[in-house]
């Protein structure tokens, strides 16, 4: 691999699938305990930057980064003018409808025309309602969303799940799914041509990991 690429990474969900995958191919140097946000790996001429999830598609589009890994759900909420060459298999998640149950034992989403919605994904939220001829008024939200119903701020909120034991432990019920996400790669266009060979051999180097990973 070319020295002198730059992967950004995100903090939080992610990060422990993508740092295992960088061991796997020799990284060395990754603390996630540490204070850091800026990793170096002489040896393989790479360098990781530790961002927030939402901020690796813009690190990544202005060039700070050649490279980033992140969130199907933020590349869809976003729209981010990045390559996107590879699907990592990890970290899988499924994008959510969800109320309270009290409410839902009582509701028929065929019959919503008006809704209030607490997220922090505003436009996959807007186009799921808007596609189904539902106005909608979003309350957006960075943290806690599943706090809203419980406190009156929005009936309905739409989020991330995993498992959904945090959805049960709030008295909230699943009512629709959006989308469903795993990490991916994402690309630099100008980086995919002036670092073509380092990128490129980067990302294949993943992709070899994930396919013994799905053969395994």
């Amino acid at each position: 691999m070319k020295p002198g690429l730059t992967l950004a990474l995100p903090k939080g969900r992610l990060l422990d699938g993508a740092l295992e995958l960088l061991r796997e191919l020799g990284v060395t140097d990754l603390d996630p305990d540490s204070r850091r946000l800026i990793w170096e790996d002489p040896r393989r001429g790479l360098r990781c930057l530790l961002l927030k999830p939402a901020d690796v598609p813009a690190y990544v589009i202005y060039g700070a980064a050649d490279l980033g890994i992140v969130g199907r759900d933020i590349l869809l909420e976003q729209e981010p003018d990045v390559y996107e060459p590879l699907d990592l298999g990890f970290g899988f998640c499924r994008l959510v409808v969800a109320e309270p149950r009290a409410l839902w034992e009582r509701d028929d989403p065929a019959k919503w025309s008006w809704v209030r919605v607490a997220t922090k994904y505003p436009r996959l939220t807007e186009r799921y309602f808007a596609e189904r001829g539902i106005q909608v008024e979003i309350v957006r939200l960075d943290g806690s969303i599943e706090l809203a119903p419980l406190v009156g701020l929005a009936e309905r909120i739409v989020d991330l799940v995993q498992t959904g034991e945090t959805l049960r432990a709030n008295g909230l019920v699943e009512v629709a799914e959006i989308a469903r996400s795993t990490a991916r790669v994402i690309v630099n266009r100008a980086a995919m041509k002036t670092e073509y060979a380092a990128v490129t051999g980067l990302v294949e180097e993943m992709r070899a990991r994930v396919a013994v990973r799905a053969g395994a």
